[in-house]
């Protein structure tokens, strides 16, 4: 009878977790098992030498998990209602992928009967919040190790305990470190470690090939991307295909500057042209289809999501409240949105909708309107100033 304990590796086939799979086996002596889970960045031909390298390593077994629709079910749509930017430009790709993928795992864990979980995130970074707080919530009972944050690994010794154990790879890091999704992909590299340099055009996957301007359309019911260029099909197809047109022209390139979880800044590149073009063009829709108290507490409620989203907040029940609130605000948000291409940048052209709030009749901004007159103008403005009156009035050393 197999008395070993059975530990589940969430594993990506780099380095850190290919040394989790490898230690675990030989100097903890678990039975270890490897699961991928893909959110839509991973080709058939990389699951299968994923698989095939699991499998060397010494995992008994290994299990590819496509949850790429789940993702967009659960989180993607909501970032989209939400028009969610950290900072202003990043579109937590990776970070709202990790959440996702933190759940996969244990659910998966919990399944195969697992004793523990592993995972290969360092001590000096995100990830290991959103795993480690997805697990305890989900499965208290699962032990969690994390072999790289706790004997505090340099690459090298991770390197070397892998060619003494037979593990023959090229090991070598790349210039770039590129972790890909459906909803981005972020590029770290030396430039990102510091604050006054940027990354090279050949550090992100995409390169320019188109120079030609082009327009597109993005039809949106509800809030959801349905339509590229009049052709009606799933927001996953929208977003694949919209990124494969968009990347073409090295559109979604920026640098992201934020507060991480664990208190420290930090810095890293990404490229996510279907995001950044979905999210502005709804944004744009949203300007002509809502009420201006609709708009104002949908954006202070979007920005909330996206920051506990970012911070592995995800399970808090706050975040089902807010989504409710998002989803009722996207009723009127329904229609197609014009934008045009350019290398390294793009302009949302315009809006046509039969819930557009300009197409009202009620009047035209700065040249007419026909739901008041002059003196009822007068009256508003005497009456919307009174409460300045009165302070100044009061506090007569005031001054403006």
């Amino acid at each position: 009878m197999n008395n070993k304990k059975k530990v589940l590796v969430a594993f990506s086939g780099g380095l850190d977790t290919s040394f989790c799979v490898k230690y675990l086996k030989e100097d903890k002596g678990y039975d270890v098992y490897t699961a991928l889970v893909n959110t839509g960045g991973f080709p058939k031909d990389e699951l299968d030498t994923v698989t095939e390298k699991a499998i060397k390593l010494g995992a008994i077994a290994h299990k590819n998990i496509d949850i790429t629709d789940e993702f967009y079910h659960k989180a993607l749509r909501y970032m989209i209602y939400g028009n969610v930017l950290r900072g202003n430009v990043y579109p937590i790709s990776v970070s709202s992928e990790r959440v996702f993928q933190a759940i996969a795992i244990i659910n998966y864990a919990k399944e195969i009967g697992a004793d523990a979980v592993a995972h290969g995130s360092t001590g000096a970074g995100n990830d290991q919040v959103r795993f480690d707080m997805i697990f305890q919530t989900l499965a208290p009972e699962i032990e969690i190790i994390t072999p790289i944050r706790d004997m505090a690994l340099s690459r090298q010794e991770e390197i070397d305990y892998l060619k003494k154990h037979g593990a023959e790879a090229s090991w070598e890091k790349s210039k770039y470190s590129i972790n890909k999704g459906i909803w981005g992909t972020s590029v770290g590299g030396v430039e990102t470690l510091h604050s006054n340099t940027t990354l090279p055009d050949e550090a992100y996957p995409s390169q320019l090939t188109q120079t030609e301007p082009k327009t597109i359309s993005i039809d949106f019911e509800k809030g959801e991307p349905v339509g590229l260029n009049g052709e009606k099909m799933s927001p996953l197809d929208v977003i694949t295909k919209l990124e494969a047109i968009a990347s073409a022209y090295a559109i979604g390139r920026d640098m992201h500057v934020g507060d991480t979880i664990i208190g420290i800044k930090g810095r890293v590149g990404f490229e996510a042209a279907a995001a950044v073009v979905i999210i502005k063009a709804h944004h744009m829709l949203e300007k002509h289809t809502m009420t201006k108290w609709q708009a104002y507490w949908k954006d202070q409620l979007g920005n909330f999501y996206g920051m506990l989203m970012h911070e592995g907040q995800y399970l808090d029940p706050v975040m089902r409240d807010i989504e409710a609130f998002l989803t009722s605000s996207q009723d009127c948000v329904s229609g197609r949105v014009t934008v045009i291409l350019r290398p390294y940048t793009f302009m949302v052209e315009g809006i046509t909708s039969e819930h557009d709030l300009m197409n009202s009749g009620f009047g035209a901004y700065g040249e007419e309107n026909k739901a008041f007159n002059g003196d009822d103008a007068k009256g508003f403005i005497k009456v919307l100033s009174l409460s300045n009156k009165i302070y100044y009035h009061v506090n007569k050393d005031k001054k403006a």
